[in-house]
């Protein structure tokens, strides 16, 4: 497949630049609705077809390789995880399509383009000799 041309590439970073810039609060995870029954016998939820009692909300994350629970009461709270699940989902999107344009920034630039520049850190001394004296004299006997 033909790649875009450079200046568009370029035109499609900006843009998104632009996006993740205006992403809102984020955090990472998942929310999750779960049921449960309370092992009443005369409880509505022993019967079969109920789903149990619920819905209990849980963000779930994994943090160090274990998983963290947290519970979210329903109504504003709820709600206010909702999005930021949403936008972090939106923030790692961008982030890829990001690492994408930029790769095919990298490949489709020109080598000529970065002739003129320094490859060797300014300050950085030649390689070569040591700069320690040897301690012997250079002066015939």
């Amino acid at each position: 497949m033909q790649q875009p041309p450079l200046p568009d590439l370029e035109g499609l970073r900006a843009q998104l630049y632009a996006e993740l810039a205006a992403t809102d609060d984020f955090r990472r995870g998942s929310l999750t609705a779960t049921y449960r029954r309370c092992g009443k016998p005369n409880c509505r939820c022993a019967d079969p077809d109920h789903r149990g009692h619920g819905p209990r909300h849980l963000l779930t994350r994994s943090v160090a390789g274990r998983t963290e629970a947290h519970g979210v009461h329903p109504g504003p709270e709820l709600e206010k995880v909702r999005r930021e699940v949403a936008a972090y989902k939106r923030f790692v999107a961008l982030s890829t399509q990001l690492i994408e344009v930029n790769e095919a920034i990298c490949e489709a630039r020109p080598i000529s383009a970065l002739a003129g520049t320094e490859t060797e850190a300014p300050g950085e001394p030649e390689k070569g000799g040591s700069s320690a004296s040897s301690g012997r004299s250079s002066r015939p006997s």
